[in-house]
């Protein structure tokens, strides 16, 4: 009997029948009972296999529960499109050939001198991280622009740059009014526009000069989850893509950063089946609290914000999300002990500097949660609650680091019995 098992989600080669309880014993519908480690959630499920009716959750409680674990697959199924099988190091030729399955014109990826990313929600916070990733990998100045700011205040646009517009279904107004509006002001200048959306037949698609797919199927659940993680996948082959074009990266370095970006599924599995228990136990303690606070730093910053994001979304707890120096001044005279703080602390640049807020944090009695990949003491000895990751390099860190947070999300809001899959005064547009 095969014991293939990659997680709780709905690309595995088996039905599995699980109790409603976590537990080690997974009885298979041909009767095999298999003792693992695995742990699943609160919930009574089938697994299904990948051709299953997106609109069915599946056996899970929520659509949103189904898509968060489906993210492994989602990043597998995005790398297999973007990614050569074929391609091999070798000696970079004049013109390098490149690694990733990018049809986008030549211009385009040789001329941008700056980029503009213009998004809403939680698409921007994306266009947050892809910043990080454009200006510290490849070198390329950016700046992201809340789509619903842009046309009111649109930057000023010079030649050979590159507008990146990001919406999950392709059809959110306000980003699309930017486009429109950047549109129509390229005239006399050597400029493009790039669309990234979950929905390449979308008004979006048709409005720039080429897409890319984020690859992630319908997502029914109104707070995204894994369309995020899709979009995070493209931006960061779409930054290594930038940086071999331009030999800001050897051939070596990408492959090696390719590697990494191919062992991320079986980290994000890692995190959603050892860490759901600690997940319950924190929503369980914190379900009835009116505020809460996220902080990160560098490239997390943004994970902060999309984990507030997420937390508003589903729960309807005022949560804020900051910059953990930022918070320093001024914001922390809100804590007390009825407002936790989720401090987002990977190992890296910024290691010390978080410990540092969070020690201020636990200092002024707030409740502390820790999401890390450092588990020495005395460093985890501050937080209440941790969650802890898996060995990842430090730029990679959000597409872990983002995962504990929407389970938290989710977790909460069942807590308090609100509709997940449906938060009120929220409408989304369903793509497949």
């Amino acid at each position: 009997m095969s014991a293939y098992i990659r997680s709780v989600s709905t690309y595995c080669r088996r039905s599995i029948a699980a109790k409603p309880l976590l537990t080690n014993s997974l009885r298979y519908s041909d009767g095999a009972v298999l003792e693992t480690t695995l742990r699943l959630p609160l919930i009574l499920h089938t697994i299904q296999n990948a051709d299953a009716d997106p609109h069915d959750r599946q056996g899970f409680a929520h659509f949103m529960l189904k898509e968060i674990y489906e993210q492994p697959e989602v990043v597998r199924t995005c790398l297999a499109a973007y990614l050569k099988p074929d391609w091999t190091t070798g000696e970079q030729a004049e013109i390098p050939s490149s690694p990733f399955n990018f049809s986008l014109p030549a211009a385009m990826l040789a001329d941008a001198t700056q980029i503009q990313i213009v998004a809403c929600g939680t698409s921007y916070h994306a266009g947050l991280v892809a910043q990080h990733w454009l200006e510290q990998l490849a070198g390329i100045p950016t700046r992201v622009r809340s789509a619903s700011e842009f046309v009111s205040a649109p930057p000023p646009l010079t030649t050979n740059t590159l507008t990146i517009a990001v919406t999950q279904s392709g059809e959110t107004a306000d980003t699309l009014a930017a486009v429109k509006a950047r549109r129509s002001r390229s005239e006399g200048f050597q400029s493009w526009l790039l669309g990234i959306t979950n929905q390449p037949e979308s008004s979006l698609s048709a409005a720039v000069d080429a897409t890319l797919p984020t690859l992630a199927g319908t997502e029914v659940g109104v707070a995204a989850t894994k369309t995020f993680m899709a979009q995070l996948v493209v931006f960061r082959c779409l930054a290594l893509e930038f940086a071999y074009r331009r030999r800001v990266l050897s051939a070596q370095q990408v492959q090696q950063a390719i590697a990494a970006l191919q062992a991320l599924p079986d980290q994000i599995e890692a995190v959603l089946q050892q860490e759901y228990e600690t997940i319950q136990t924190v929503a369980q303690t914190f379900a009835a609290v009116h505020d809460c606070v996220v902080l990160g730093r560098g490239i997390n910053r943004a994970i902060a914000l999309e984990g507030a994001l997420k937390l508003k979304e589903t729960t309807y707890i005022h949560a804020e999300g900051y910059a953990g120096g930022e918070f320093m001044h001024g914001p922390i005279a809100m804590l007390d002990a009825n407002v936790p703080v989720i401090a987002i602390v990977p190992s890296g640049s910024v290691y010390e500097s978080m410990l540092a807020n969070a020690q201020k944090v636990k200092t002024n009695g707030a409740p502390l949660i820790g999401i890390t990949n450092v588990t020495e003491p005395p460093d985890c000895a501050m937080f209440d609650y941790q969650c802890t990751l898996p060995p990842i390099d430090e730029q990679l860190s959000p597409f872990l680091t983002v995962v504990p947070l929407q389970l938290l999300a989710y977790t909460i809001a069942v807590q308090r019995g609100l509709d997940v899959d449906r938060p009120r005064n929220i409408t989304k547009t369903l793509t497949s």
